[in-house]
Order: structure tokens, then C-alpha cells, then sequence
């Protein structure tokens, strides 16, 4: 179920060429799959949207494992520069993240820090932001592992279940 609770009284900030350069409390997350604006985990996603479309800098694997989980893995130099949003959040905010994603759990996500550009300005410097990546592993397992995808989008969504 889709939750768009709050989604109008949110900001979207224009990203300026300080970026990369947030207050200490404040991190920079990039999300590529359910917990962009608009996708099914986007309730648990409380930090405040930067401008534009961004992407890896670097081309990542973004797979859909068993057909319908997004997950990025890192192997950074194959698959695509995958497109995503990026978001300031707060500690409070980047923890409820974290327990979503299961990060320190068996099976979960790891939060690593990778590289993504603005799209909109190819010329800026890349912003370093986090992002959740899955064991390359989860390949090993049966089932249908679709991609690697330069995008998650809202029909693959809708393969989504928890």
C-alpha cells in the first residue's frame, strides 16, 4: 500500500555547490528503489528531498531479486549509473532507515557511501551520500533475479509485497 501521508508538506530543496558539505547532524542518502518519493516505503522516509535527478557516478548493478526486490549491489564499473533521489536526513531520520532496510541483520542491507551526480548538472563535482546495497550473493539463491536496471520504477513497484 502506497502512504502519502505528509507528502504535501514537504520541501523539495535546489541543490546548490556547497552540497556535499551538510551540517554534521545532516547526511545526504541516495534511495533508488521502495523508499523514493512515491514508492511504497516512502512513509518511512521522513528526510527533506534535494532538486533534481541524480544517478551513480559510477555504473552499479541494480537488480531485482526474485523478480520484484530492489537491490543495488556493489560492484561498482558494471551495469548502469543508476537513477535515484537524494535526500538530507537527520540521524532519527537515516536510523528508521536503517531498521527498515535491516542494516547489521542477517540477510539486510549494509548502508555504504558511494558517489552519485546531479543529472541536471553533469558539470558539478560528484556529491558523496549513502545508499543501501544487498550481498552480491542473493544472485546465488533460486529464483528470478531480473536486470541489472538503470531505474526502479513504479510497475516494478507494483511487484512489491511484504
Amino acid at each position: 500500500m502506497l502512504h502519502l501521508a505528509g507528502l504535501a508538506a514537504r520541501r523539495v530543496v535546489p541543490v546548490n555547490s556547497t552540497l556535499g558539505h551538510t551540517s554534521p547532524l545532516m547526511a545526504l542518502l541516495f534511495v533508488y528503489g521502495s523508499l523514493k518519493e512515491g514508492f511504497p516505503n516512502f512513509h518511512v522516509n521522513r528526510g527533506r528531498r534535494l532538486q533534481g535527478q541524480f544517478a551513480t557516478a559510477q555504473p552499479h548493478p541494480l537488480v531485482l531479486v526474485n523478480g520484484r526486490l530492489p537491490c543495488l549491489l556493489p560492484l561498482p564499473g558494471t551495469g548502469h549509473n543508476v537513477i535515484g533521489q537524494l535526500f538530507e536526513v537527520s540521524p532519527v531520520e537515516l536510523t528508521a532507515m536503517d531498521e527498515l532496510e535491516r542494516v547489521g541483520v542477517p540477510g539486510g542491507y549494509a548502508r555504504v557511501e558511494l558517489e552519485v551526480q546531479n543529472l541536471g548538472v553533469p558539470s558539478q563535482a560528484p556529491i558523496k551520500a549513502f545508499a543501501y546495497v544487498q550481498d552480491p550473493e542473493l544472485l546465488n539463491q533460486p529464483g528470478e533475479h531480473v536486470g541489472p536496471l538503470s531505474e526502479y520504477t513504479s510497475e516494478h513497484a507494483k511487484r512489491l509485497r511484504w
